[in-house]
């Protein structure tokens, strides 16, 4: 017969069978160790009834010996018991997080739009550190209170049977309050986890955004939204505080009930001589040993209704698939740079972007896009590496489907510079090799050469080795974009596509990159987005777009005689430059 899992629960047992090893040496230590401490109760018992007939200081320090011993031997099985199951824990959390890092950056953009960076990084921090609780502890424990029961309850029953049932009496109102407690910590925990990444994300667009709170003056305004939404997370953990105080404190006194019983009706068979001594002090040793157990089993239903409330969590985003994904015959070939997009139309969330695009693109040909705001410029470049899933049979690379190539081989193909770059908070050189496997400090320094950075550059204090902070704050907007197209060219790949660029340096600039970037784009297919008409009125090929649909095609030269949208916009730019220049 199946047990019926949850699937969250299946996912974590998944990892634990890869550590079965750990897992079935953890369990031997535990109980050995515990088969070797409950025998300290019964030397004990022949301690005391051997020392009431007959009181010898010898036999004294040889009991006393044994029973060291016994407690020396038992503390090296706890050592090795935590050691291999803690240890073991910590060996799946690194596992659990690494997997969540390969799965989230394998999901489409979709799902980033859904999720914040703040929770995602709550459920890769609180909730897998619960969730290792759960996996090693809370582990540990169970099979600890398995195991003295196992070995304290025949010997208990060989004391005294009625004594011993006595004594568990109160153990049906302990699971009661257990279940009682345990799903109420469940339903409140997630509820906290969840409140939690709120938090964090409310944190991390307040650091990502430090210059527009400060630009907008908004510094007090959210310092006070932080601090309520601090007050509320402190206020659900008192919740929960409250809650698992009430819940030990129960145990506590069910337990005691237990030991109430154990001395009235125990010292009641002592002096009626049905036990001696010896086994009433033995039966309460055990009783002892039991307490913890007791104990611990509210300890692991708490770390377990954590854990589960956890792994649900994480659960959800290993439940989400990626949209993109390769196809089971995808191919893993050379790609030359031959782009078609044959009857292309695209929708996204029902609302056609795309429509009708007919477009062919010879390897080596640079086409421009262009096209006021809105227009489906930016979609339409990132169908290519499948960063938007096109419809199938309607976007060929090479004349095969780009559905049908190893993603792997299609982007490591494609240099893309989007329009708003993003750089890590690492140095300029770092940024720059991104990608670019065996990448030498020759190769570094050309692709900066040919985005414009190498200027820029040689006036900072520490060249290549400056760190550009998070997503490049210590760089203008200009540099930032030529990191970007430096990081694109160092790769040479067979297609180069650039939205936008170089929207955000001045026309000097853009002239020195351009030259440079001819002779790379000469070697390869480009695809230049702009908005800026200057930067494209050298291209094979300019193509309009309008509402999602091509409306114009052709050169710069072409396009001005047809006196249609390009020349209109081209006009206007005219225009708006002699105004600066008269300014």
């Amino acid at each position: 017969m199946r047990i019926n899992l949850h699937p969250a629960l299946r996912r974590l047992l998944h990892y634990h069978r890869r550590h079965r090893r750990a897992v079935i040496l953890g369990i031997f230590c535990v109980f050995v160790g515990n088969a070797v401490g409950i025998t300290a109760p019964i030397a004990v018992r022949y301690a005391i009834n051997g020392l009431v007939e007959n009181f010898s200081s010898q036999k004294l320090l040889a009991y006393a010996l044994l029973v060291v011993g016994i407690a020396l031997i038992h503390g090296i099985f706890l050592y090795l018991q935590r050691w291999i199951l803690v240890g073991m824990s910590r060996d799946i959390e690194y596992e659990l997080r690494n997997d969540l890092f390969a799965h989230l950056l394998k999901l489409d953009m979709r799902f980033y739009q859904n999720y914040r960076t703040g929770d995602l990084m709550a459920r890769a921090t609180n909730d897998l550190n619960a969730v290792r609780m759960m996996a090693g502890p809370a582990l540990m424990y169970a099979i600890q209170t398995l195991a003295i029961f196992v070995f304290a309850l025949p010997l208990m029953i060989m004391v005294s049977g009625k004594l011993t049932l006595l004594a568990l009496a109160p153990l049906p109102l302990v699971s009661i309050a257990t279940k009682y407690f345990g799903q109420r910590i469940h339903e409140r925990f997630e509820k906290i986890q969840e409140f939690f990444a709120t938090l964090s994300a409310r944190a991390q667009e307040n650091f990502a955004g430090v210059r527009v709170v400060r630009a907008y003056v908004q510094e007090e305004a959210e310092i006070q939204t932080f601090r309520r939404l601090n007050r509320e997370y402190v206020r659900r953990n008192m919740s929960l505080i409250k809650l698992s105080g009430l819940f030990y404190p129960s145990l506590h006194t069910l337990i005691g009930l237990g030991f109430v019983i154990v001395l009235w009706y125990g010292g009641y068979l002592t002096l009626n001589g049905e036990i001696n001594v010896g086994q009433f002090v033995e039966f309460n040793l055990y009783m002892g040993r039991l307490i913890w157990p007791m104990i611990a089993l509210g300890f692991v239903v708490n770390l377990i209704q954590r854990g589960m409330a956890s792994m649900k969590r994480i659960h959800r985003i290993f439940e989400r698939e990626p949209l993109i994904r390769d196809a089971p015959d995808a191919v893993d070939l050379p790609l030359e740079g031959q782009i078609e997009f044959r009857n292309l139309t695209f929708h996204y969330n029902g609302r056609p972007v795309l429509k009708n695009i007919n477009l062919f693109i010879a390897p080596g040909e640079t086409v421009a896009v262009v096209g006021r705001t809105g227009a489906g410029k930016t979609t339409l470049v990132h169908l290519i590496p499948r960063l938007i899933d096109p419809p199938e049979g309607q976007l060929f690379i090479d004349g095969i489907d780009v559905r049908k190539i190893k993603l792997q081989r299609l982007r490591a193909s494609i240099g893309l510079v989007p329009q708003e770059p993003f750089l890590f908070g690492v140095t300029v050189r770092e940024n720059i090799a991104f990608g670019a496997r065996g990448a030498l400090m020759s190769d570094v320094e050309r692709a900066a050469r040919i985005a414009g950075l190498d200027g820029d550059l040689a006036e900072f204090p520490r060249g290549y080795d400056t760190l550009v902070g998070e997503r490049g704050i210590a760089l203008s907007g200009g540099q930032k974009q030529r990191t970007a197209i430096a990081r694109a060219v160092i790769r040479r790949p067979e297609i180069l596509i650039l939205d936008d660029a170089l929207s955000s340096v001045d026309t000097q600039t853009e002239g020195r990159i351009l030259h440079y970037l001819r002779d790379i784009m000469r070697d390869r297919t480009s695809i230049i987005i702009s908005h800026r008409l200057s930067t494209v009125k050298d291209a094979d090929q300019i193509v309009v777009l309008e509402d999602g649909e091509i409306v114009e095609r052709g050169t710069h030269e072409e396009l001005l005689a047809r006196g249609g949208i390009y020349a209109d916009l081209y006009e206007k730019q005219l225009l708006e430059e002699e105004l600066a220049a008269s300014d």
